[in-house]
């Protein structure tokens, strides 16, 4: 066989093994690859998906049952990531320090270092089908839950009280998110403004949260 083809043959004997040994993480990388503050998922087709990654599209239903349940596994994909970044930063705050600036900070570092991964996040539960829509809110109450015993845990330390935690809880993870939505497209001057405005709403409900309890056992007292 002439070199030059014995190359080329060994290089698509490559590709070929390449191909066949493709993962579901491949899939969903080629997916990210593709979306983007001016694009959802839920305008992918399959086609496009299958091409960025290289794959004949009857490869594709080897991982997932269809583009849905791709678009459920981005979504949680970046849920699992991004709890787990806010989590460690909220535990490596102690008890006498303020939470809210650096979960804040932390929330939009990532934004700005993986806007991809976090756009299917923030802006998927407001389009696509229904499944994409359950997904971001499973993944709303998941975050809802945690801060939920954070705020429980913090208060407690600090010898205060909180009334509702759990709807305190949703209305700061609504909050972010929704801020977070817009900030996706904004400048780095913009995402400062929007990090400003999301501390100070926060701290307006948890002080806010914290002066309902005050007057609650106030009334409590007053009534006993």
């Amino acid at each position: 066989m002439h070199p030059a083809r014995a190359v080329q043959s060994s290089d698509a004997q490559a590709a070929t093994t390449r191909k066949a040994l493709i993962t579901r993480q491949d899939i969903i990388d080629a997916a990210l690859r593709l979306v983007g503050p001016h694009r959802s998922v839920s305008t992918l087709s399959l086609r496009e998906v299958t091409r960025e990654a290289g794959i004949a599209p009857n490869s594709f239903y080897r991982h997932f049952r269809d583009m849905d349940e791709l678009a459920v596994a981005l979504i949680d994909m970046a849920g699992q990531s991004l709890r787990r970044i806010i989590r460690e930063a909220r535990l490596q705050v102690s008890a006498t320090q303020e939470v809210t600036r650096p979960s804040v900070t932390v929330f939009m570092d990532q934004l700005a270092s993986d806007a991809r991964l976090l756009h299917v996040l923030l802006c998927e539960g407001t389009v696509g089908s229904d499944s994409y829509k359950q997904a971001v809110d499973r993944e709303l109450r998941y975050f809802e839950d945690e801060l939920r015993d954070d705020l429980v845990r913090l208060t407690r330390e600090r010898g205060q009280q909180l009334t509702q935690p759990a709807l305190a809880a949703k209305a700061i993870t609504r909050l972010v998110f929704a801020l977070g939505g817009s900030a996706v497209e904004a400048g780095p001057e913009q995402r400062e403004v929007i990090a400003d405005q999301m501390v100070t709403m926060i701290r307006m409900i948890i002080f806010g949260a914290q002066a309902m309890a005050a007057a609650e056992a106030e009334e409590s007292v007053a009534a006993g």
